[in-house]
């Protein structure tokens, strides 16, 4: 005889994966669907009370109405009637991986009671914040945000907020009024669900500020005995800073998980989207500073300060004779090139240039060119201005006779553009005044006008 469990001969239980408050999590196989899904089933303490089974049922509405990649899907809710009894269910995506309150656990085993690095509190956080306040934009709220409640597949990939069990719409929900439980985990609640007034999206704030401060540190901000002192200290006790408990936090971190941990409702983010913009912007400010896998530390005292390395300029090809220290060859002077200045013997001292000469040309020959004047030899290791711009090429000696420009022809102003010496087109000869179809049209109207004349005085003495 088979002794497994199946509810409404559709879900198999396969195992326990967990227990809460007022319900058991099992591992189930859906026969129609050939799947494997979460199931929760209210405790047989609770079905008596028809309180209890309301807010099961509300839950599995509220998580219903909800499709977020950060939220766990609900696929169906029921009531079974078997050997054990009556028995509410509700029928969840299964997530492969554990809850955030074990990771947590983990890294303090590995890391010495430090939490998580900032980058993995960043990204639970932030993923925490987007399924959240996606439930804060359809008027619900969580009200029992704690790291039992935020599932995490194994490749720390994927973050499913679940367990809106408590959870209300806000549409529903009367300010001011008070409750006779306390909403949410004492550990996590905020202070006004302390006293037991309706959470608001605020409340779910204050939480996740309380799952911030545990991952970055490890450690929970309030401890008690009891339920009552744990709502005493979220009351009146000041919460120790984040840099207290850890070390390398990043200054705006730490103010952000205080101001989100704040007493009063009106000075925190107001609702998860807000919180989860702030932590988005710090987050590519720290990845452009590169935080990695580890807390940002600060250099030890007397530390060496090392410059960055410049790359190695690219060394520029000369050619030849050409470099910086090449020899700059002197100009020759020749008698037949400027017989009037002939070149000087090098002198130890100063050389001043001789003067421009500027030749002569014939008349009628155009605008003289301009011509290049001789530079007098530098004394031995002197250059002079014009061979550091541009280095100078010796000349070549040539007859007298061949330095005489050739006549030139006579220039036509009507045909050359003066600036570009261009050639033009060659102006349009002006159109005359009247032509005769001008003359012709003018002949007509004076016709018309002597016509209309003789019948405007005949109609004007018509009328007298």
């Amino acid at each position: 005889m088979s002794t497994e469990t199946v509810l409404n001969d559709r879900y198999v239980l396969i195992s326990q994966q967990g227990s809460g408050g007022m319900a058991v999590i099992y591992r189930a196989t859906d026969r129609l669907l050939g799947r494997t899904v979460a199931i929760k089933i209210l405790r047989p303490s609770m079905t008596s009370n028809p309180e209890f089974i309301e807010k099961f049922q509300l839950e599995a509405r509220n998580i219903a109405r909800l499709s977020h990649p950060n939220i766990v899907t609900v696929h169906d809710v029921g009531r079974s009637i078997g050997p054990k009894g009556e028995m509410h269910y509700m029928v969840m995506e299964f997530i492969e991986g554990s809850d955030l309150k074990h990771i947590i656990r983990e890294a303090n085993q590995a890391n010495g009671d430090n939490g998580l690095t900032i980058e993995q509190a960043l990204h639970f956080g932030i993923s925490v914040c987007a399924g959240i306040g996606f439930a804060h934009r359809a008027e619900i709220v969580h009200a029992d945000v704690k790291p039992q409640n935020v599932l995490i597949t194994n490749n720390h990939q994927l973050v499913k907020v679940t367990d809106f069990g408590i959870a209300r719409a806000l549409s529903e929900t009367q300010p001011g009024t008070r409750e006779d439980v306390v909403w949410g985990s004492p550990h996590y609640f905020s202070p006004e669900q302390a006293t037991g007034e309706r959470p608001t999206p605020a409340s779910d704030v204050y939480s996740i500020g309380i799952v911030m401060f545990e991952m970055l540190t490890g450690k929970l901000p309030f401890t008690g005995a009891n339920q009552r002192d744990l709502a005493r200290a979220h009351v009146k006790e000041e919460p120790p800073l984040v840099s207290d408990l850890a070390t390398g936090i990043p200054d705006t971190l730490v103010r952000i998980v205080r101001r989100a941990m704040d007493k009063s409702p009106s000075a925190r983010y107001r609702d998860a989207d807000e919180l989860m913009k702030v932590l988005l912007t710090l987050r590519d400010s720290l990845r452009g500073i590169g935080t990695g896998q580890s807390r940002p530390m600060a250099p030890p005292p007397n530390a060496p300060q090392v410059q960055p390395q410049q790359p190695a300029a690219r060394p520029i090809p000369i050619r030849p004779g050409t470099g910086p220290l090449a020899p700059i060859p002197a100009p020759r002077q020749d008698s037949r090139v400027n017989p009037a200045y002939p070149a000087p013997p090098h002198q130890t001292g100063a050389v001043t240039p001789p003067p421009i000469v500027r030749p002569q040309m014939p008349a009628g020959q155009g605008a003289p060119m301009t011509q290049r004047f001789n530079a007098a030899p530098e004394a031995p290791g002197q250059m002079s201005n014009l061979s550091s711009v541009r280095p100078q090429t010796p000349r070549v000696s040539q007859p007298a006779s061949s330095l005489t420009p050739p006549p030139q022809p006579p220039v036509d102003p009507t045909f050359y553009n003066s600036r570009a010496m261009r050639p033009i087109a060659p102006p349009t000869p002006p159109r005359p005044l009247f032509d005769t179809v001008t003359i012709a049209l003018a002949v007509l109207a004076l016709v018309a006008v002597a016509c209309l004349i003789p019948l405007y005085l005949a109609v004007l003495q018509a009328r007298s």
